[in-house]
């Protein structure tokens, strides 16, 4: 193991530097398209209701796998996007639908006291929803959120599939290079830990102080 890590190091670097660059976007991107959908989909109107539930069951009822080789090989057709880009889009869509779920179940978890007091004083519909239902609702689904997060950064291993340079991908390559179908891997599954318990510890951080101000 030392002899690959002292031998492939970069390479390992490398992998480490798009799953984690890859990962910021979609967590980023996955967030606010799924606020965005969450938000749609809780209007007090059908048709944004069905048209963000129809995307909503789309993306979550199809592998990411499948999401990811569509744009890697079709939309590439047309858009010269590579490898990266097109598992970076196929994480991203994938988990903000996910993360949609996630968030209208923190919204319906506001009172609804909440959302007819903001009412009441004047706001519109947006700007309660913004100013006193959103705030709320993500401290309701915090730590479901973290579990989406830290499941976004393992399924970048799908960045694989498409040469995306990810951790995955490198080890892939240096286990065919050196017929070590063991080592590489437990190296990867190493970094994999070093990017998603942060994550883990952090947004446990975040659940007990909020918590704590009750």
């Amino acid at each position: 193991m030392m002899h690959l890590i002292s031998t492939y190091g970069a390479d390992f670097l490398t992998g480490f530097g798009w799953t984690l660059l890859s990962s910021v976007i979609a967590l980023v991107g996955s967030l606010i398209l799924g606020t965005l959908f969450a938000i749609i989909e809780v209007i007090p109107h059908p048709v944004p209701h069905y048209i963000a539930r129809l995307y909503i069951e789309v993306l979550r009822n199809i592998p990411l796998l499948v999401i990811t080789m569509f744009f890697y090989i079709v939309v590439s057709g047309i858009f010269k996007i590579n490898g990266f880009v097109s598992g970076t889009i196929g994480l991203t869509l994938y988990t903000s639908a996910f993360i949609a779920e996630t968030v209208k179940a923190g919204i319906y978890a506001v009172p609804t006291g909440q959302y007819e007091g903001g009412r009441a004083n004047g706001l519109s519909w947006w700007e309660t929803m913004r100013m006193i239902v959103l705030p709320q609702a993500f401290k309701y689904v915090l730590p479901p959120l973290g579990n989406q997060f830290v499941n976004l950064v393992k399924n970048s291993s799908v960045l694989a599939f498409v040469a995306g340079f990810d951790l995955m991908y490198q080890a892939n390559q240096i286990s065919q290079t050196t017929f070590d179908t063991f080592n590489p891997y437990i190296i990867v599954g190493i970094l994999y830990l070093v990017i998603t318990l942060p994550i883990s510890y952090y947004m446990r951080y975040l659940e007990d102080k909020l918590v704590q101000e009750g």
